[in-house]
């Protein structure tokens, strides 16, 4: 199977989704973009990834730039913000970069959206490119073009829309990944299945014993078709106006519940909580079926993600309240995301705040009545 993946914006061709096994084809790819010698490149990364790959790709790129330096950040949900932000910012400014030349976002999804936000602002626009070593990162927020950084409680408030002009997985980090890291992107996976392919749900179930294994191949092949259903979406709503809200299913409860533990939960557990809760809400109040609920808290639980919360530090309606601070709110409104059956879909901002608390409390207990 070819594993390179088209991606278009607005209907004109904007970059390609490249599933590779190492670093190797990189520079071969940014020099068929254009890049070259009298360009400078800087790679973003955190703490955490840059003793792990950050030196490869310096020594790999370092013949293709004139200029290849590397800026660290903290790792962390919590340095996600506008200060950590201006670091990048004075770091290319010390390095005299300017339009033509290059980021390299080099982690997960922290770096992968604020190193975007940092191209999209920086000269009004500087060129980046998106390598995500993590499995959440590589199905999700490197595609698409969101950018953004969190500001005081409220989570990705600050961003832009902007493309990057290509990305690069390796997916061999994720070997490297600690447990729940790597399983926390399977999440957002069988997120995917549940919003649009059921077909694609049960087949990535089926595996999860090659999954929890880290079978390359297998892995392969769930990440393209994972992939592709981003890509779909994506391309069809860029600006989320309407259907590419529903890549949000499990997000509305899922970030209040983030943000509530300090990030001691990482984001795919949080969506996988969230995921409960919405499914919960659209057995109970729609046409979603009890055993099509069940089958998935199974799945989650099957891939070693929660679907009840552990002794919290806070309450359902804490949880309730904290959703109001979500950017998605429309007019006062929660704009949720509920199943009509797996594989299909819908927004709504009729779901009311008992209901909602309703389907926060299922979190709260270790099985749902």
């Amino acid at each position: 199977m070819n594993h390179i993946i088209p991606v278009t914006y607005e209907g004109k061709p904007c970059y390609e989704i490249y599933l590779e096994e190492s670093f190797g084809l990189l520079p071969t790819l940014l020099r068929e973009l254009g890049y070259g010698p009298e360009r400078k490149l800087c790679i973003v990364t955190d703490s955490n990834v840059a003793p792990l790959y950050a030196c490869e790709l310096q020594e790999l790129l370092r013949h293709t730039f004139s200029h290849c330096s590397v800026h660290v950040i903290p790792a962390g949900e919590d340095h996600k913000n506008t200060d950590t932000v201006g670091t990048v910012y004075e770091h290319l400014i010390r390095e005299k970069f300017d339009r033509r030349d290059l980021l390299l976002a080099l982690g997960g999804g922290v770096v992968g959206d604020l190193t975007g936000f940092a191209a999209a602002t920086y000269l009004r626009g500087i060129d980046f490119v998106q390598i995500p070593t993590t499995l959440l990162a590589q199905v999700d927020s490197s595609i698409g073009g969101k950018t953004g950084v969190d500001f005081l409680q409220y989570k990705n408030m600050v961003g832009a829309f902007y493309m990057p002009r290509l990305v690069y997985m390796n997916l061999s980090t994720l070997l490297s990944l600690p447990g729940r890291q790597y399983l926390s992107g399977m999440a957002e996976i069988l997120k995917h299945g549940q919003i649009r392919d059921a077909a694609y749900f049960q087949k990535t179930a089926d595996q999860a014993k090659a999954v929890l294994g880290r079978e390359l191949s297998v892995l392969r092949e769930i990440i393209y078709a994972s992939c592709i259903i981003k890509r779909d979406v994506v391309e069809r709503d860029p600006r989320e106006q309407g259907e590419r809200a529903l890549l949000n299913f499990g997000h509305t409860i899922g970030h209040a519940v983030e943000k509530l533990s300090g990030f001691s939960l990482l984001h795919g557990e949080c969506v996988s909580l969230g995921m409960v809760g919405a499914a919960f809400l659209s057995w109970r109040y729609g046409s979603y079926r009890e055993e099509s609920y069940r089958k998935l808290r199974k799945t989650l639980a099957d891939f070693q993600l929660p679907v009840a919360l552990t002794a919290p530090a806070f309450s359902p309606e804490e949880v309730l309240a904290a959703t109001k601070l979500d950017k998605k709110m429309d007019s006062g409104r929660v704009k949720f995301v509920l199943l009509k059956e797996p594989g299909e879909a819908y927004l709504t901002r009729e779901v009311s705040d008992r209901q909602i608390l309703e389907g926060i409390r299922v979190l709260f207990q270790e099985e749902a009545k």
